[in-house]
């Protein structure tokens, strides 16, 4: 049965339009942004195909252009509308950051670090530059390493945070195995870069590891 010969409110935008997008399943999301189905299948059928195959809704955003290659209702011009939602979603998050008080949106910062690196293949290291007001700055990429690696100097994450006249950090990373644990040398690393930043007076204000769905704050565990 086609969507449109469904009860109103079971269709997924009318459903949306009426309740909010909060009401919706992830399949009857990913159905609006289908639009359509295909032959014997509807849209939501399409939907939950896909959230199958790719594992989930996190991971279907995630996915590179080969890993949905000969999926129905996802060709080109699909992917590239997915990617220029994610894209979308991360800016309007920097935008936030940018906006305020970075420390008075945890959920703000969380959020974009998960965006910009969860899935990443390989280990990620990166800085969010803050001003004395706690506004974002920039958000730089430093140090991309191997899948279980990467190697970060001090003296280069002193050298950006002194190029952008930061006076606070948050630094964070990708765990490519989906595991957020901090590891000794994690830790050990963090103790580094506080001790390397404090000789310059740039406050590290909190290291985040990212991996898969999850995103772990060391100030939350008491690491920093």
């Amino acid at each position: 049965m086609a969507i449109t010969d469904w009860p109103e409110l079971e269709r997924p935008r009318e459903k949306l339009l009426k309740l909010g997008p909060a009401k919706l399943s992830d399949a009857e999301l990913v159905a609006i942004f289908l639009r359509t189905g295909v032959r014997g299948k509807s849209a939501v059928d399409l939907a939950r195909e896909l959230l199958l195959h790719c594992g989930g809704l996190s991971s279907l955003f995630a996915a590179k252009r080969s890993d949905l290659a000969g999926l129905p209702g996802l060709g080109d011009a699909k992917f590239s509308q997915l990617q220029a939602v994610m894209e979308m979603a991360r800016r309007a998050l920097a935008e936030t950051l940018r906006s305020g008080d970075a420390l008075g949106s945890p959920a703000a910062v969380r959020d974009f670090l998960r965006l910009t690196l969860a899935k990443r293949e390989h280990e990620v290291f990166l800085a969010v530059l803050l001003d004395a007001q706690n506004r974002v700055l920039a958000c730089e990429e430093l140090f991309r390493g191997t899948l279980t690696q990467t190697s970060v100097y001090p003296r280069e994450v002193v050298k950006c945070a002194l190029e952008h006249n930061a006076a606070a950090v948050i630094l964070a990373h990708n765990h490519p195995s989906g595991v957020a644990e901090p590891s000794h040398a994690d830790q050990v690393l963090t103790q580094s870069l506080k001790h390397a930043l404090d000789l310059v007076d740039i406050r590290v204000l909190d290291h985040f590891i990212v991996a898969g769905n999850s995103a772990l704050s060391f100030a939350e565990r008491g690491l920093i």
